[in-house]
């Protein structure tokens, strides 16, 4: 259970580092942001829930409602965690079997991906992800989260839907997930770098692949130079991926949920938002799966030698 300890260290360091992240963007573009939705919406009055966060002003500390709700989740998964873990015994139940469960489930699915070397030195990160995000996820499911808040009000008074809700749902927020891909591809550097050495990095991207000589080792050595370029460029587009794939599936759910309520009014509203919720289940675990699959992924690409790289880097 110690391994379920670390994790749990890991995430909350990994929540601090994502904070930084969304503070340091407040001041720039989503200020702007959310001033400019503030004022569409006095403008006239807008369907759906704002793609950005509101802003709340706590002392000299301005954060978004998403943020919030990160701290509560992050707060109640530590809780959880420490109390199944309380009293360890010999034969689990109750919450300790679940945590065990998850653990050693999730560390048996990576080992038969990446392998048994690579997943003991960063089971920590992915197993963190995918609990983060689900649990994130699920938490933006619980009702009163993007339901109970500020909205207009047409010409007749009458309020059809929020337009500032007091919580959001965290992987709602792009600060959100593209912080969690940046942590991620500052965890790929470092472990690219521990993999391959600066050397083999390099070779790794821009090295020709097979045995060729003559003339064609040269045209070959021009065309995985360009091919390289391309790895590249694709590497460095994988956190916006990353994060828009994951933002984009849970803000479409969100708003998808908020238009199904809202079509049904306050009598039935719950009744056929009803399916709608079941399938935003489904997909809360399988988008924390394809984040930790894709990550999990990448990093086993990169720190695969190939025949000829492997003694190079030796």
């Amino acid at each position: 259970m110690r391994l379920l300890k670390v994790i749990l260290i890991c995430a909350l360091l990994g929540l601090s580092s994502a904070f930084v992240a969304k503070a340091a963007e407040a001041e720039a573009g989503l200020a702007a942001a959310s001033a400019h939705a503030e004022h569409a919406s006095e403008a006239e009055p807008a369907e759906g829930l704002p793609a950005a966060a509101p802003h709340i002003q706590i002392g000299p500390l301005s954060v978004t409602n998403s943020m919030i709700m990160t701290w509560i989740v992050a707060l109640g998964i530590i809780v959880f965690a420490q109390v199944a873990t309380r009293n360890i015994k010999a034969v689990p139940n109750g919450a300790q079997n679940f945590w065990e469960w998850l653990v050693e489930s999730l560390y048996e699915f990576l080992e038969g991906i990446i392998g048994h070397e690579l997943v003991k030195k960063t089971f920590w990160f992915f197993a963190t992800i995918f609990i983060f995000i689900l649990f994130t996820n699920w938490a933006g499911l619980f009702p009163g989260v993007g339901t109970i808040g500020w909205g207009t009000p047409d010409a007749n008074g009458t309020l059809h839907h929020i337009s500032r809700p007091l919580l959001r749902g965290v992987n709602a927020d792009l600060n959100m997930t593209l912080a969690m891909a940046m942590i991620f591809f500052v965890c790929w550097t470092v472990w690219a770098l521990q993999a391959n050495g600066p050397g083999g990095f390099i070779l790794h991207l821009f090295g020709p692949k097979g045995d060729t000589t003559g003339a064609l080792k040269v045209l070959m050595v021009v065309v995985f130079i360009v091919v390289g370029v391309l790895e590249v460029v694709s590497i460095a587009f994988r956190p916006v991926s990353l994060s828009f794939r994951l933002y984009g599936n849970i803000f479409a759910g969100e708003n998808m949920l908020e238009a199904m309520s809202t079509m049904g009014g306050w009598g039935f509203g719950w009744l056929l938002a009803l399916p709608f919720y079941a399938m935003e289940l489904l997909v809360g675990v399988v988008q924390a799966l394809v984040f930790m699959l894709l990550t999990a992924v990448f990093t086993l690409l990169i720190c695969t030698h190939e025949e000829g790289h492997e003694a190079a880097h030796h």
